[in-house]
This record gives structure tokens, sequence and C-alpha cells, in this order.
């Protein structure tokens, strides 16, 4: 297996270990999971630089490399529905595109075709990760300086909902664009 391919099932142990810190009543699980967070985001980045190159691009690193992004962001997302930074409605809205374009992915892939990643989906991606970074970024800092910080309830309610607009847009539109650009496959 080759190091780009390690990297992204290194993505997927560092999700476990984001949730189990998230998720934990630990007085510095929120700083903890915001840093395993960013590195495995990180990894993300990197095991596709890597990959193009060392010229180590796999079909297990075109289906896994996304796979394990889905699992890193949803992981995310769905903790943080109870901690009130995200509404539930988003979360299955942003959970169900990646669904839908994982199950094409595996339609495509049973025809002898592997769909790589669109650019348009990139973007939602980033514009995703920037709202869980946003949210985890104020949970820490909850940690460090307390909840009840008045800038920190601000930001909350007057950035959040912004970041969460674009970031639902985005997942809309490239879920469709990307669906629209490979109607082909569902006939």
């Amino acid at each position: 297996m080759n190091l780009p391919n390690r990297l992204t099932l290194g993505r997927l142990f560092l999700t476990v270990l984001f949730v189990g810190f998230l998720t934990s009543s630990t007085h510095w699980g929120d700083v903890v999971a915001l840093l395993l967070f960013i590195a495995a985001s990180l990894t993300d980045w990197l095991d596709g630089y890597l990959a193009r190159r060392l010229n180590q691009i796999t079909n297990f690193g075109k289906l896994m490399d996304p796979l394990a992004d889905k699992v890193l962001v949803a992981s995310a997302l769905i903790c943080l529905i109870p901690l009130g930074a995200l509404p539930s409605w988003a979360v299955i809205t942003i959970i169900t595109r990646e669904f839908l374009i994982t199950g094409l992915r595996q339609l495509a892939a049973g025809q002898g075709v592997i769909l790589p990643a669109d650019p348009l989906g990139k973007h939602k991606t980033a514009w995703q990760l920037i709202t869980i970074i946003f949210f985890l970024m104020l949970l820490a800092a909850g940690d460090l300086f307390g909840d009840e910080t008045l800038w920190l309830r601000f930001l909350w309610v007057k950035i959040g909902p912004f970041l969460i607009a674009i970031t639902i847009t985005l997942t809309i539109y490239s879920g469709l664009a990307y669906l629209w650009k490979n109607r082909n496959l569902l006939r």
C-alpha cells in the first residue's frame, strides 16, 4: 500500500479519535478535537498531492479518498447537532447529497467507470470544512475562555448561520450539477 493510501486510511483513524474527543466531557476535549479535525483535513490535501506528485494514483485511492472525506465530514456534522451548532435538517441535507453521489459512483464503478471528484464538489467540501472548523474553533475557544463569552455568542449567532447557508447552497447545487453531468449513468 502506497503512502497516499495510508494517509487516506489514517484519516479514518483520526476521525475516530476526533469523535471521541469531541463527544467526551474532558475540559480540553474540544481543543484536541479541533486539532485532530484539522490534521485529518490536511491529510486529504496531502494524500491527493502525493498521489499526483509521486504518480501513485490508484483505483483504491480514487474510491477511498472521497469516502474517507465523507466519513470525516459526516461524523463532524452529526456530532455538532447536539452541541447546537447545526440544525439537523442541514446535516440531513448534506449527508443525503453525499449518499446520492457515493451511490452514483458505485453505479459507475459497476459499469467500469471511475468518477473523479468534480471541481464544484471540491468547493463544496472546502465550505463544509470551513463551517465545521468555524464551529469547532468556537467550541475550543469556549474551553479556553468560557462558553458565555460575548464575542463567542456573537460569532455563533451572526456568522454561523451565514456559513451554514453557503454550505447548504453549495451542497445542493454541486450535487444536482454532478447528477446532471453524469445523468447518462442513471438511464
